[in-house]
């Protein structure tokens, strides 16, 4: 008992996280080419879909080549994609039908560790996928800026935040296929509505509002800055909007996870 309250204080403790995380490599080290390829291809096929399809017809948009512009927005739908499902389904699949949730907290790692690590583990991810569409983008034409280096940072902070969503969503759900709703009442609108394949400033003046406090569209502009060039102050809104939906997911992810998991 004395131990166990010695470790409270400080709630999250490097070494419980650094367990959980090492069993999740481990574990990807059986299934990463699926998942690489599915995380890697999606956002690809869109890029190639919607840049030389659309691309056809449309040449520039806000004066930048489309090849260019769709390359830079389709980055963050790598980061949502391969961050949101797996936070979703995985955890889901570990609590509900492995039970390896019970089996990790009675070892000496609190649920704050446990939904930490798994959230850090899918946002690293998050961060190297992310780098896909712009290689294929690169080599159909891109030239990117020496601050491209950063896309990764960004794509992990977005993943952060959409991996914390989605471990949300799992605490909440009953049932694996309520999931469905979110997909297409959630997930589906804001990867449409994030100035990926179009600006919005075309959408009617409700949307456009609803757009600019979507997680994904700051990531979009970011991606964009960094990559295209055109850095500014501005920026710094952007970085701020992804930290407050990141650290509030995650606080939202803890507090349903420990909910569902001790009651």
């Amino acid at each position: 008992m004395s131990a166990v309250a010695s470790r409270r204080p400080r709630r999250l403790e490097p070494a419980a996280i650094a367990g959980v995380m090492s069993r999740d490599v481990m574990i990807f080290r059986r299934y990463w080419k699926a998942t690489t390829f599915s995380s890697i291809v999606e956002p690809t096929i869109y890029l190639l879909a919607f840049g030389f399809g659309f691309g056809a017809l449309v040449t520039q948009v806000n004066g930048i080549d489309y090849i260019e512009y769709v390359g830079t927005g389709v980055v963050a739908s790598a980061a949502l994609f391969s961050s949101v499902f797996a936070g979703m389904f995985n955890t889901f699949v570990r609590r509900e039908f492995q039970r390896t949730y019970d089996a990790m907290l009675a070892a000496p790692v609190d649920t704050e560790e446990l939904v930490t690590a798994e959230i850090l583990w899918i946002s690293c991810r998050a961060g190297v996928y992310c780098m896909a569409p712009l290689l294929v983008a690169i080599a159909f034409g891109l030239d990117p800026r020496w601050t491209t280096v950063f896309v990764p940072f960004v794509g992990f902070l977005t993943g952060f935040g959409f991996a914390s969503f989605g471990v949300l969503i799992s605490a909440v759900a009953k049932s694996i296929d309520n999931f469905n709703y979110v997909t297409s009442a959630v997930i589906t609108p804001l990867f449409l509505v994030s100035g990926t394949f179009f600006p919005i400033s075309g959408l009617p003046r409700g949307m456009e509002a609803i757009a600019h406090v979507n997680p994904l569209y700051h990531c979009v502009q970011l991606v964009r800055a960094l990559v295209l060039g055109g850095l500014d102050a501005g920026d710094l809104v952007h970085v701020a909007a992804l930290l407050a939906f990141a650290a509030l997911m995650w606080v939202l992810a803890v507090w349903r996870s420990r909910i569902r998991l001790i009651g």
